[in-house]
């Protein structure tokens, strides 16, 4: 387990960072970033003081392991108070940054680097990730130094210590392969297949795979020797050895089960092998699992959904973050943002003990990096046109799917009792138990049944629903 003094050890978020390859799908840089390059000759001596101000408070904070607010500072023992300044402070910086007010960004940024704490309470540490987002956007030539991705490897990390221990993702993958199951299954009987029968899920987002051992397994317990079923997944990906390490995973997982034979073809985003190949009596699925928010536009959402529409599958699963976006701006993209990992920031206080180590990796290596992310999503785009559409509502989503010609279809009265129980079997209460018997976190039956939420106390985090080609 990682320690606190490992943890220093790391230099996480310093300015002297030595830029090592992120993945292997991106280019290694030879240059190391330091304070001076962080600085621009062209600002003003006042200016460059308060940088070099903010940075000293930055790395004061980073020396500094509270436990809870005030704890050092007795003056800031009004925990709910320290709270409210920070989360203030927040969001005068993010507007001062939308603003190209400098001067005023930085003052808010110094008075939140005062208070942050990455082993402090839910809103010390979500403030300190996207303080350091701020920074990035306001200072673009410190961004490599503040906002630098995690290795591969510890990325892979952080992302299974996080499904393994909260419903976040699992519960998401769960319904969404209950779906999915009931699709197949339907068309089985409708359809008898010779041996085997083919379920071919083409999923647009597949990252580490992990939503496919669960459906492995039930698709196991459903084969027969007579009868074996043949499951062939088609991944989407950005990054070739990624998509080699999934598909290894997976096929190393399949073989655990018998009568079920599996195929993985992995497809690099944007090749020239962009559709994948679908043979005559498969039962085909399509996966839009956190896929849909990740496109530039709702024209790519058109498109996307067409083009399913010509390969009619048996089913559409979408999970989506939940949000209540109903403009596409900074601001309003920073907003959603804060409530959103501000309230998973406080269930991880109910999964996993405040001086966790694993906590401080699912946060710094996941949660951090996916918040940094979102702060500039939009300057990664060579088009400088990129605000995502994330945090979208679930009524958003719905009207497009209908728009493009899908309808909704019902989670069954099995799917979403089973969905409950294994709420209650991955809510890992770390003592501080919160109201109701699943801790904090609550499952939500929306849109007359077609629609099924995680949220967090009354913050909805993630939804997920199915749907059919009219």
């Amino acid at each position: 387990m990682l320690g606190m003094q490992e943890y220093e050890e790391e230099d996480f978020l310093c300015l002297r960072l030595s830029i090592s390859s992120d993945s292997d799908c991106e280019r290694k840089r030879n240059e190391t970033p330091t304070l001076s390059d962080s600085i621009s000759s062209d600002g003003s001596f006042e200016e460059e003081s308060k940088i070099l101000s903010l940075f000293q408070m930055r790395d004061q904070m980073l020396n500094l392991h509270r436990k809870r607010a005030g704890e050092d500072h007795p003056e800031e023992s009004d925990v709910d108070g320290n709270g409210l300044r920070l989360v203030h402070l927040l969001l005068v910086a993010a507007t001062s940054v939308d603003e190209n007010n400098t001067s005023a960004a930085l003052e808010s940024l110094r008075g939140i680097y005062r208070s942050a704490s990455l082993s402090g309470d839910s809103v010390q540490r979500v403030a300190a990730y996207f303080a350091d987002g701020l920074v990035a956007r306001l200072l673009p030539e410190t961004r490599d130094a503040v906002a630098r991705g995690p290795a591969r490897d510890e990325a892979f990390l952080s992302y299974a210590e996080l499904y393994k221990v909260s419903p976040l993702y699992q519960l998401a993958h769960f319904t969404a392969n209950e779906a999915i199951l009931e699709a197949f299954e339907k068309q089985d009987r409708a359809n008898p297949n010779p041996n085997p029968r083919v379920l071919h899920v083409i999923d647009f987002e597949v990252s580490y795979g992990f939503q496919w051992p669960s459906l492995m397994q039930s698709l196991s317990e459903r084969a027969t020797p007579a009868r074996r079923i043949l499951l062939k997944i088609t991944g989407y990906g950005s990054c070739p050895e990624q998509l080699q390490e999934t598909q290894a995973r997976l096929t190393s997982f399949a073989q655990c089960f018998q009568n079920l034979v599996f195929e993985f073809t992995g497809i690099v985003r944007g090749s020239n092998l962009a559709k994948p190949k679908i043979k005559k009596g498969e039962i085909v699925v399509a996966n839009l699992s956190f896929h849909l928010s990740t496109l530039k536009n709702y024209s790519k959402v058109s498109e996307t959904l067409n083009y399913l529409k010509s390969v009619r599958p048996a089913i559409v699963v979408l999970v989506e973050q939940e949000g209540s976006r109903k403009t596409h701006n900074f601001l309003s993209r920073f907003t959603e943002s804060l409530h959103y990992f501000a309230a998973i920031f406080d269930s991880l206080d109910d999964c996993l003990p405040l001086e966790s180590a694993e906590r401080l990796r699912i946060e710094k290596n996941h949660l951090g990096t996916e918040i940094k992310h979102v702060m500039n999503n939009d300057r990664d785009d060579d088009n400088n046109n990129n605000d995502s559409l994330r945090f979208q509502s679930l009524e958003t989503w719905k009207k497009r799917m209908e728009t493009n010609g899908f309808r909704g279809v019902r989670h069954s009265t099995s799917a979403v009792m089973q969905a409950k129980l294994l709420l209650k079997m991955t809510s890992h209460c770390s003592g501080t138990h919160l109201e109701g018997e699943n801790g904090g976190f609550r499952v939500f039956e929306r849109d007359d049944g077609r629609a099924l939420s995680l949220g967090w106390q009354e913050k909805l985090l993630i939804t997920a629903s199915s749907w059919c080609c009219v």
